[in-house]
């Protein structure tokens, strides 16, 4: 599974992101992005049910620290991952020294030509979200899955069950009206509808479709000063549009927030995902 990166068109905006800024702040906070859900990890882990001979696909894989629990866990067999991003990679490669059951490559799983009914699960840690055609990308990660092969994913639930992100837009919108995105646009709360994902998992051909509902804490840093760097790196973009004395009411109003969340043994937040598993027939 080598070769020149193909990206579907319609993803070309995704790909943009995380293979350049976006998905460099990702490759340089690494630790930090894993902590965040690192409370989420055995439930995803249990859910998959890994066995030591598994064939695992690791979809958006990131930094790769769900591929190689998974490698550890299939150790008789493989963990691929897969993602847009060089930059992750990178790091996912590094990290990965020493399990010889381990392989990275840079895709769109949305085109990707996976070679056909090859793994027996797909996992995926808050990375199938952001397809522009998810009904074509779970039809395409189904033919990578041999019959009776399985998709374990875990994804955000809607931003009302999500303190973090309602807190945050919050902070940094400053008094603004910030008009949400349409629920099926790629994101972070695109499969956030169960209506939603029974359709779209039904349509790309998956049978067996059940959400469990999941709720932890996640972590934004050691204390505030840590926890405010992170944020403002990864979300400064809300900052535009604003003149001087905005910028700083919204940056007094994300510290404010981070200190009140500060809990003396990091900066924490309420959240909450589902964890969905499907079958492929």
């Amino acid at each position: 599974m080598t070769g020149t990166l193909q990206v579907h068109p319609s993803n070309a905006p995704q790909a943009q992101a995380w293979d350049g800024d976006e998905g460099t702040y990702w490759a340089e906070h690494a630790d930090q992005f894993d902590l965040a859900v690192r409370d989420y990890q055995s439930g995803l882990l249990t859910a998959a049910d890994i066995a030591a001979g598994d064939q695992v696909l690791d979809i958006g894989c990131g930094t790769g620290e769900t591929t190689r629990d998974a490698a550890r866990l299939a150790r008789d067999g493989r963990a691929v991952g897969v993602d847009l991003s060089a930059a992750m990679l990178r790091v996912a490669r590094q990290r990965a020294a020493g399990v010889a059951n381990v392989e990275f490559v840079q895709a769109d799983a949305q085109v990707h030509p996976f070679p056909a009914a090859a793994f027996d699960l797909a996992v995926s840690r808050t990375g199938t979200m952001f397809f522009a055609d998810p009904v074509s990308a779970f039809g395409n990660i189904g033919r990578a899955l041999r019959p009776g092969g399985r998709l374990v994913q875990m994804v955000w639930q809607s931003a009302a069950g999500n303190e973090w992100f309602l807190s945050f837009a919050q902070a940094l919108a400053a008094g603004r009206p910030m008009p949400a995105p349409p629920p099926d646009a790629p994101g972070p709360f695109a499969l956030a509808d169960p209506e939603r994902v029974h359709a779209v998992l039904g349509a790309a051909g998956f049978t067996d479709i059940h959400l469990s509902p999941h709720s932890e804490a996640m972590s934004f840093g050691d204390d505030a000063d840590d926890a405010e760097r992170f944020v403002l790196g990864l979300l400064g973009w809300m900052l535009g549009g604003l003149d001087d004395e905005g910028r700083q009411r919204a940056v007094d109003n994300l510290r404010a927030t981070l200190t009140a969340h500060d809990t003396g043994q990091g900066v924490r937040y309420a959240s909450a995902a589902w964890v969905i598993r499907a079958t492929r027939p």
